[in-house]
């Protein structure tokens, strides 16, 4: 039997990892959860958003037959709240007058006690709801056991429209429920959003997030919670799946305050990042159910990382790194790949390519007759790669994971069906000078939770040498490229922030080469869209965030003096 709050309200927290579309292992995960709760004594029960169908579902809320799972699924564990343990608060679609709505169902006593709709229906960015949902009206605030809880739904939160409508309806505390993705610097954002949130309304808040990778998107967790003073509450630690118990004491007219829950310290920016991209990694490759990965491994800084990476999502014996040789690649690289591979304890195999490369270049031989070789050539070693690796995929089932970062993806400098074949890459939005700083980053630091060796995984050399793709005799980078210091600035400054060029070259940097990056970014986005998946960790990832036509003719010619490039492949 239950009975009614008057002074203390405890409340679990359902920090998990679901799984888009596998409706019954995320009710499993909602029943062992609750069943965490109660042996803790909480009253209810809070998920995250559209957890029983995994977040987000994207075009799948389109077909009857999945809406009609989530519902069945949600009828069901509503049976077993007729026990008089703790009632569920949770995320799902639902249908309702011929629409489906971005819901939360109150369960409890064996049934559905209630529903609330998502009222603000988010469509910029990664977020794309307002093709799938129908949008709510303003809601007025749940009643639970003689407690008012208003309980905006991500984005309503996001706005003062609907947590104000919830405050002058009675709420006395805002339960949000969240889907909300990673990116660096994300978290400090949240926390002012919802400090803002707390000071219109007057209210305590609890924020409620997921854990998981869904394709691209990574969330790290990080709930949290804030005193109607702004003070913290509580904090949940970001990038684990918990279960907590927070208890809320109320005296006399005073708001709803936390006398117990967890404090625990979240993670820098560079530790973030790294759990970001194997967090993203290893559940790219679970939920598809790859048994491992395969990547050559050259020598170089990407490959290296990615390869660490890997270790650290799925254990050294589920990584397996190729060394391809050619006649340009130096000794320090053969010796370098090597070294990683041992320090990482994944099978290391080397296949030279000279054999099929020159193959080709023989079969092509009358037709480029009286033509010099140029980068066509080049592309050869690396498509050559890249066909090894898909086959030795197809023949073991491994997924080939893909290295380049978000420097060479931005400009072009990547061969199409060569080193861009994968099926996912965690460095894909990363820039070079980040991929340098945070190899140099787990060679001092062992994050919590991975698979990976501690120690130096990445020798030095790789760190300190100068990048070079060894497709030509003495390449390096720079020879096409200007320094990724320099190409980092520059991108960011037209990426993220979509800066004129006018300004560009106010930061310092010349006319001519902040003209030519842009040309290079430009032509290079019908590689991108070929281009495999790859953890989200920047605000403005390509694919997800900006979506650029790929025949565009403008440029930003403001003082222009020098003309861009062709396109290469």
């Amino acid at each position: 039997m239950t009975h009614p709050i008057t002074d203390t309200f405890r409340l679990a927290l359902a920090q998990l990892n679901p799984t888009v579309g596998d409706i019954a292992g995320n009710a499993a995960k909602a029943r062992s959860a609750r069943a965490e709760a109660a042996a803790m004594d909480a009253d209810m029960v809070l998920y995250s958003e559209l957890f029983i169908a995994g977040y987000p579902p994207e075009d799948l809320v389109l077909k009857p037959a999945f809406i009609e799972a989530c519902e069945a699924a949600v009828h069901d564990l509503a049976k077993d709240t007729a026990d008089g343990g703790p009632a569920m608060l949770i995320g799902t679609p639902w249908r309702d007058e011929g629409g489906v709505y971005n819901a939360v169902c109150l369960l409890d006593e064996g049934r559905v006690v209630t529903t609330r709709y998502k009222v603000d229906l988010p469509n910029y960015g990664v977020f794309d709801e307002k093709r799938v949902f129908a949008a709510g009206g303003l809601p007025g605030p749940i009643q639970f056991r003689g407690l008012s809880l208003g309980v905006p739904i991500c984005e309503d939160g996001w706005s003062d429209e609907v947590c104000e409508c919830l405050m002058e309806t009675g709420a006395e505390m805002l339960l949000s429920i969240n889907g909300s993705p990673y990116w660096h610097e994300k978290t400090d954002l949240r926390l002012q959003v919802m400090v803002a949130r707390v000071v219109e309304t007057g209210l305590p808040l609890v924020y409620l997030n997921q854990i998981c990778g869904q394709d691209e998107l990574i969330f790290e967790g990080a709930s949290f919670g804030l005193h109607a003073d702004r003070s913290l509450a509580f904090q949940m630690p970001d990038f684990e799946e918990s279960v907590v118990l927070t208890v809320w004491k109320k005296d006399s007219d005073a708001p709803w305050r936390c006398v117990e829950g967890p404090m625990e310290p979240l993670l820098d920016r560079a530790a973030s990042d790294w759990n970001a991209c194997v967090l993203g990694l290893r559940d790219y490759v679970e939920k598809n159910g790859f048994p491992g990965v395969v990547l050559g491994l050259s020598g170089g800084i990407d490959s290296a990382v990615c390869a660490a990476m890997a270790v650290d999502a799925l254990g050294p014996d589920r990584v397996h790194c190729i060394m391809m040789p050619y006649r340009y690649t130096s000794s320090e690289s053969l010796g370098d790949a090597a070294a990683c591979a041992e320090a990482l304890g994944v099978r290391y195999d080397i296949v030279p390519i000279a054999e099929p490369v020159e193959g080709f270049s023989e079969a092509l031989g009358p037709l480029f007759s009286g033509r010099d070789p140029d980068v066509t050539e080049e592309n050869i070693q690396s498509r050559t790669r890249g066909t090894l690796l898909m086959a030795v995929s197809n023949k073991f089932g491994s997924m080939v994971v893909t290295t380049g970062n978000k420097s060479e993806v931005s400009v072009g400098y990547a061969t199409l069906y060569g080193d861009m074949n994968g099926g996912f890459n965690p460095v894909k939005d990363l820039y070079k000078t980040e991929v340098f700083k945070l190899a140099a980053w787990r060679n001092e630091f062992l994050p919590k939770g991975v698979l990976g060796p501690a120690g130096e995984v990445i020798p030095k050399n790789i760190i300190t040498k100068v990048p070079t793709a060894e497709l030509r005799e003495n390449q390096t980078d720079q020879d096409s490229l200007p320094p990724y210091e320099v190409l980092d600035d520059i991108l960011q400054c037209l990426v993220e922030n979509e800066m004129p060029v006018n300004d560009i070259v106010a930061r310092g940097h010349d006319r001519d080469l902040v003209h030519r990056v842009e040309h290079l970014l430009y032509i290079a986005e019908y590689k991108r869209r070929q281009a495999a998946p790859g953890v989200k960790v920047t605000r403005k990832h390509f694919g997800r965030d900006r979506r650029y036509p790929i025949t565009n003719r403008f440029r930003d010619r403001n003082g222009a003096t020098a003309k861009g490039p062709k396109a290469t492949s």
